[in-house]
């Protein structure tokens, strides 16, 4: 671990990419399993349960507070549990990311987010991400010390430990203590798998350290070799799948893992299949359509894209998503459209990231500073001017004010 953790001391962006990336792959949903239950013969997990059920389709609508509301319930009810404590300890996180602007995994693409200030989490919240974190590892750490080859145990505590790797990589950005986080809930759920092989939902969190891992440059590969986290891209997606398409509770949230590798390996249908079925299974969600979309668009089908953004928009518009962020479809569209130089279409996209009822700050100046740009090359100096100034209601120290107080003093050009 030492030689990994100074191979990436060297390379503070690539390791923060790292963990950034497992992440956001690992706190898609609430994982697999309702309560921990002592069984002598090895289960896949506890078995279903109506109400844990019902917050889960809460949560993956994004309605947080009612899947918050139902957690609740189900923890006061079973305190001495810890998968209730870490799915509500999902939900809790999440919501906050969502909140704050962490989710857009566009931000993570180049090294400029590590210095970004992200918008700060309150101290509340951290508090209760902390309080129910060290809860849930209390109740595993009681059952591990009664039996060390507890297996629910074991891969509750593999979950407790990927979301507070998401917890000190994305709000604390404490890369270092994400990537023990994260090494600590893979090997939970490798030992998970070696007592019990057919327990296929330790295998979401195994396969995509795998994937990553298999990924990684061959300098951070071989010091990560050393430390003992090998890594197959091959075995990674292999297990991702067969998460995917099991009946397990985890298998929205690989289906959603399995889309973001699909699309780095050009795989664009099976990952548009995945994302299709999520749209019809969670009708709330304006990010799967959206992600539909992105996917269309990387696949070069420009005129299925355009269309999927522009019906995310019209179904936000007419209230099917309530007040949630779905101003990413307009920048999804304008993006697009400026990729065929139709800066006029552009333009008006851009602008309507600023019609949605309650629209990200960060997505909002992003949009305002591409409408300006799109109107300098439109030579619509009078709107960019405007465009620029109101980037800069926004967060001054952004680099996207940065750049808007640059074309105030001289228009853009590409």
């Amino acid at each position: 671990m030492w030689i990994l953790k100074q191979s990436l001391r060297m390379n503070l962006p690539l390791c923060a990419r790292l963990i950034t990336l497992l992440a956001l792959v690992m706190t898609n949903g609430p994982f697999a399993g309702t309560q921990i239950t002592p069984d002598p013969k090895p289960t896949h997990g506890p078995p279903h349960d109506p109400e844990t059920e019902v917050a889960f389709d809460h949560f993956y609508n994004m309605d947080y507070v009612r899947a918050t509301e139902e957690l609740e319930k189900i923890v006061g009810k079973h305190p001495d549990d810890a998968f209730p404590v870490n799915h509500l300890l999902t939900v809790v996180l999440m919501r906050d990311l969502y909140e704050t602007g962490a989710m857009n995994t566009g931000d993570y693409t180049n090294d400029s987010f590590i210095g970004r200030a992200p918008r700060p989490t309150d101290g509340k919240t951290k508090d209760r991400i902390k309080e129910l974190a060290h809860r849930a590892l209390s109740l595993e750490d009681k059952r591990l010390k009664a039996n060390p080859a507890d297996i629910n145990a074991l891969y509750c505590r593999g979950v407790t430990r990927a979301e507070f790797a998401v917890y000190t990589g994305l709000v604390e950005r404490a890369w270092f203590s994400a990537l023990r986080n994260a090494v600590g809930a893979r090997h939970d759920h490798e030992r998970v798998l070696e007592l019990d092989p057919s327990y296929s939902d330790a295998k979401m969190v195994v396969g995509t350290h795998n994937y990553v891992a298999g990924n990684l440059p061959w300098s951070i590969k071989v010091a990560a070799a050393l430390a003992g986290l090998n890594g197959s891209r091959d075995k990674g997606l292999s297990y991702l799948r067969e998460v995917a398409t099991g009946n397990g509770e985890n298998s929205t949230d690989a289906k959603v893992i399995l889309s973001l590798f699909l699309r780095r390996e050009h795989h664009y249908d099976e990952a548009i299949g995945y994302m299709q079925e999520l749209t019809a299974r969670y009708p709330r969600n304006h990010l799967f359509p959206t992600e539909v979309a992105n996917l269309e668009r990387s696949a070069g089908r420009l005129s299925e894209a355009e269309a999927g953004y522009r019906r995310v928009w019209q179904n936000g518009r007419e209230g099917k998503y309530g007040k949630l962020h779905y101003e990413l479809a307009a920048w999804g569209l304008g993006e697009l459209l400026r990729s065929k130089k139709d800066f006029d279409g552009a333009a008006a996209a851009y602008e309507l990231v600023n019609q949605a009822p309650n629209p990200d700050p960060d997505i909002r100046q992003k949009a305002n500073l591409a409408a300006g740009e799109m109107y300098d090359l439109l030579q619509k100096r009078d709107l960019a001017m405007k465009a620029y100034e109101a980037v800069l209601t926004g967060r001054a120290d952004s680099g996207q004010a940065d750049q808007a107080r640059r074309h105030m003093k001289e228009a853009y050009r590409e």
